[in-house]
């Protein structure tokens, strides 16, 4: 068991690293907020999705995506244009001193945008379906849901941890000069993610 928690906690990790919309957001909502605990809602609500989407994949919904090809093609079609939408949005954003409180959300946005960047994403979906579910095949009983566990241990920590860096560079760096480049360096990233996706669209429909 110890050792499928060591693999789910590993993987888990290196899909949630990378700097995608769900991440910019809880890390910006750190950063606007006058306090770490009013960005409680975006934290919890990132974190219970994730679980949600997690235990969905451990269960078996993987099989049913990879299953229908049909599914895949239209996450991976959505998912582009949701990706490039975003990738819009946060080039956009201008996270200065006087622009946070204006970026700073109330609880209840906060829920429900932290709830479409992370329910809506098809890219999240499919990696978590995709890569947690069938890696989850491996294992049974207690084993199965020690890597469940650990999966879903990393994504509670990671976003309390990330909107805690979100405060404090927000409290370093009042120009939102950092916050910036960091806005600018995930819009390339999350529009790299969605090229990738469409290429790989293009050439499942040309298979």
């Amino acid at each position: 068991m110890w050792e499928a928690a060591l693999h789910g906690f590993v993987l888990a990790f290196g899909l949630i690293l990378p700097l995608g919309v769900q991440n910019v957001f809880v890390f910006n909502q750190g950063a606007a907020q006058p306090t770490l605990w009013r960005a409680l809602p975006v934290v919890l609500t990132a974190a219970v999705c994730d679980t949600l989407l997690i235990l969905l994949a451990v269960l078996g919904v993987s099989l049913a995506v990879l299953t229908f090809a049909w599914l895949k093609t239209i996450l991976y079609a959505g998912g582009v244009f949701f990706l490039v939408y975003m990738g819009i949005l946060t080039w956009r954003s201008r996270p200065s001193a006087e622009a946070q409180e204006a970026e700073r959300f109330p609880p209840k946005r906060q829920v429900m945008f932290a709830a479409s960047v992370s329910l809506l994403n098809p890219h999240a979906i499919l990696d978590t379906i995709g890569v947690i579910g069938t890696s989850s095949l491996g294992y049974a009983g207690a084993a199965k849901w020690g890597f469940a566990a650990a999966c879903i241990l990393v994504s509670w920590l990671w976003f309390f941890g990330l909107a805690l860096a979100g405060r404090t560079a927000g409290r370093l760096d009042r120009s939102g000069r950092l916050l910036r480049a960091l806005n600018l360096a995930s819009a390339f990233l999350i529009w790299g993610v969605a090229a990738y996706m469409a290429v790989s669209l293009v050439r499942e429909l040309a298979a």
